[in-house]
Order: structure tokens, then sequence, then C-alpha cells
């Protein structure tokens, strides 16, 4: 498809619309305040970039943007890693404070388990869990992931089995 010329105010208008896209990919690919808001910059200036190429008739803005994000946050994850060799900090809820745009609450243990779990993924895996606890159907994970709604749901399923398998080993049975 040809790049159309972008219109800078329907793009900062679909943008602002669905920022919690952005903020909830950086939150979980980033693990300080200024990386985010550093990953947050740079999945914006791409999604500008890529815009022109944005075909309503083909993809959801959500759909799209989703994509984009994560194509960059785990572009920008690796490229961390090859340049720092660093690790991944896990999950905290102090990360998701700024998607909700509010404090969150005190995590209770079995949160902080799954924060603990999900901040251990690999970034496929993380992209995954984020898509489906944001309760997007199968159909736009295979989309947005370029991997079949099979591949999708096998892959979700083994994640919440190895999820099952450390809750339970983590959390006592009375918890």
């Amino acid at each position: 498809m040809p790049m159309t010329r972008p219109d800078p105010d329907r793009f900062q208008s679909l943008l602002r619309e669905h920022q919690g896209i952005v903020l909830k990919v950086a939150a979980i690919y980033a693990p300080h305040a200024e990386d985010r808001r550093d990953l947050a910059q740079e999945i914006g200036l791409q999604a500008w970039r890529s815009f022109g190429r944005y075909d309503p008739a083909r993809a959801k803005f959500s759909t799209w943007l989703y994509r984009v994000a994560l194509n960059v946050a785990i572009s920008h994850l690796r490229r961390g890693e090859a340049v720092q060799g660093a690790k991944l900090e896990p999950l905290d809820v102090h990360h998701l404070e700024t998607v909700a745009g509010e404090p969150a609450p005190e995590p209770d243990e079995r949160l902080a388990a799954l924060q603990a779990f999900i901040g251990q993924l690999d970034p496929l895996n993380r992209a995954l869990i984020l898509l489906y606890l944001d309760e997007r159907p199968y159909a736009e994970i295979a989309e947005i992931l370029g991997i079949s709604e099979t591949n999708v749901a096998t892959k979700i399923g083994r994640i919440k089995q190895t999820l099952r398998g450390r809750m339970t080993a983590a959390i006592p049975t009375g918890a």
C-alpha cells in the first residue's frame, strides 16, 4: 500500500484516545520511570512515522498501535540487552501506576507473585499475556503478534499451566 500523507490532528486524536496501550506496553517492557517515558516517546514517534501506512480497512487503530508499540518495545529491549547486558526487572505494582493514572493498591501475595511471573517472561510471551489480560480476542492477539490463533491458544494455555504451578508452590493453600 502506498504511503499517504498523514494527518497530524487525526493521529494525535487517535493516539490520545488509545494512550493506555502505549503506557501499558512501556510499563511492562521498561523497568524505570525514565525508561518508560523514553520508550513511550519512541513508540509515539514510530507510530507517527508509520501512520501514513495505517489502513483502517485492514485493522482497528488499537490493533495497529499494539503491533507498533510491541515491535518498538521488543526492539528497544533487545537493543538494551545487547548494549548493556541488561536484565529485565520484574514487573512491580509501581510500574502500573502510570497506566491507571492513580496510585495502585497494595498488592496481595498472589498479585505480587503474578507480577513477578510476568516480569520473568520472554518478550513475546510478555506481549501475549499483556494482550490476554487486556481481554483482547485471540484473533486480534494473533493479528498483532503475527502468529496463528491456535498458537495463541496453545501459548496462553502453557503460560497459565506454568503460572498455576508456580502460584501453587509460592502461595500456601490457606492464603
